[in-house]
């Protein structure tokens, strides 16, 4: 069996090699579920994104190495790159159903892609056991949705962060999210955790501003916002508070096209 496959990085900066690496893999029927977390973790990349024809759009999941997960913007905004770019070039909007996530809308606008994603505002909580010390330093605040938001005062304490990734596998949640306020034109940043999904530290995390946004919107009081993600690849995200929705734009280039043979 040959399967196309491209890899591309999504919400690339204005650096070559940032973003956050995405492999796309248009199929036209299913695979069985077991091989294609093989192929996931045969790309060992933070996603990889499989999607059949459903109607006028397409039905879309997503693997990391060792699972599926219910949401995913960085391998979202790869497959409509894809579907833009090799499978329907005439097209400036296409529609994923997922299972967990509902319809997902991804539009074309000039370099930008924008993710039309469910806003998951998150809700202050006590300090989880063990979390502070999982990320080696106490935040001010600890907020949950989905996953843990620990909110610290400024962008250098984000970046000096060195957590001890077995302490934040061992937490009740999916993943843990970290951010701070931004500087020089930037309302926020972040990086995000999620190594019980076979993830230490993904490079730009869409699914997280799906948290992040409603936070910030509320905080600074705007519903437009620019955010930086702050792993070592690094990431830009254009952002924008729509009720309970968000939009997630930013550029995607292709790195790799190729052909599995399984």
């Amino acid at each position: 069996m040959r399967l196309p496959l491209y890899q591309i990085d999504a919400f690339a900066t204005d650096e070559p090699f940032t973003g956050n690496p995405a492999a796309v893999c248009p199929l036209e029927a299913w695979l069985p579920d077991a091989v294609m977390q093989q192929i996931a973790a045969e790309n060992n990349l933070s996603e990889t994104a499989f999607f059949v024809p459903e109607g006028e759009g397409y039905r879309l999941r997503w693997f990391t190495p060792t699972t599926e997960v219910d949401l995913c913007g960085h391998a979202t905004l790869a497959s409509a790159f894809v579907v833009f770019g090799w499978l329907k070039p005439e097209r400036s909007e296409v529609t994923f159903a997922t299972q967990q996530a509902g319809p997902l809308t991804v539009t074309r606008d000039g370099e930008f892609l924008a993710l039309d994603f469910p806003a998951r505002p998150p809700s202050p909580c006590p300090m989880p056991r063990g979390l502070d010390r999982a990320l080696g330093r106490p935040p001010t605040t600890v907020l949950a949705a989905r996953d843990y938001l620990a909110v610290y005062e400024t962008a250098d304490d984000i970046r000096a962060l060195t957590p001890d990734f077995a302490a934040i596998a061992a937490l009740d949640r999916f993943a843990v999210i970290v951010t701070a306020p931004g500087t020089d034109g930037i309302d926020f940043v972040s990086r995000f955790f999620a190594p019980a999904r076979g993830v230490d530290e993904d490079p730009v995390t869409g699914s997280a501003h799906c948290t992040l946004i409603p936070y910030w919107a509320e905080r600074l009081g705007k519903s437009r916002l620019q955010a930086r993600q702050l792993s070592r690849r690094g990431g830009a995200l254009s952002c924008a508070m729509r009720g309970d929705r968000v939009t997630i734009a930013g550029r995607a280039l292709l790195y790799l096209e190729g052909i599995i043979t399984i």
